[in-house]
């Protein structure tokens, strides 16, 4: 029994010709099985970059991965506006600035592939304890301020929010992110490019510091070893 086989659409292999990163996902990751293990560390980075990196690479654009925080954000919100303003107008303030903050992340997320592009730089891990605390800061400076206790300055207050996402884009992900493109173009992302190795006890210990919540886990199998 022939079965008729349909042949793509001519639109379809424009589209597979002209952005061909959408249509092969897949071709990073089988390319990673290439490369030594400090370098693909390197690639994936810890556990929050490893979420990313699974996702499609249009996806995980830096500036959606910006604009995704901005979101976040947004939705954080609408708490302290709906008791902070009035019935008719708390809508309406958080509508325009959920509009500001989104714009706002996703250009600095552009902005960082640009810088990135230019200047080649490679990850760097940022101070995930102080970036991961000042969105809290802000918000609870923000709640200080719609309930009128104390009026702390509005530019601490927005700095504080919209600072951590774009300046993790900035320092870790829109770099990794350019490596994985260079990686799925055939290219090779570390060439001319001294990476230092590191022993296998101290990649381990790197990766368990850089990684919460697999040092959470740790912490607890060494209690439940110490009460035994």
């Amino acid at each position: 029994m022939n079965r008729h086989v349909e042949q793509p659409s001519p639109l379809h292999l424009h589209i597979r010709a002209r952005w061909p990163r959408v249509m092969t996902s897949e071709g990073w990751r089988a390319r990673l099985r290439e490369l030594e293990g400090h370098e693909a560390d390197m690639l994936l980075g810890t556990s929050l970059s490893r979420r990313f990196a699974s996702l499609p690479m249009w996806v995980n654009h830096p500036a959606n991965v910006s604009g995704f925080y901005g979101l976040l954000v947004s939705l954080a919100l609408i708490l302290p506006y709906r008791f902070g303003y009035p019935d008719g107008i708390w809508v309406p303030t958080w509508i325009y600035h959920t509009s500001l903050l989104l714009a706002s992340c996703m250009g600095l997320g552009f902005a960082s592939v640009i810088i990135v592009r230019l200047t080649g730089r490679h990850p760097v891990a940022p101070m995930r304890s102080v970036l991961y605390a000042m969105p809290f800061v802000g918000l609870t400076l923000l709640g200080v301020n719609v309930s009128d206790i104390v009026q702390v300055p509005s530019f601490l207050v927005w700095f504080l929010l919209l600072l951590p996402g774009p300046l993790y884009v900035h320092l870790s992900w829109a770099p990794r992110w350019r490596l994985l493109c260079m990686l799925e173009d055939g290219q090779d992302p570390f060439a001319g490019v001294d990476l230092d190795t590191p022993s296998s006890e101290d990649s381990v210990v790197r990766v368990v510091d850089d990684d919460s919540d697999l040092k959470d886990v740790l912490d607890a199998l060494e209690a439940g070893d110490g009460e035994e």
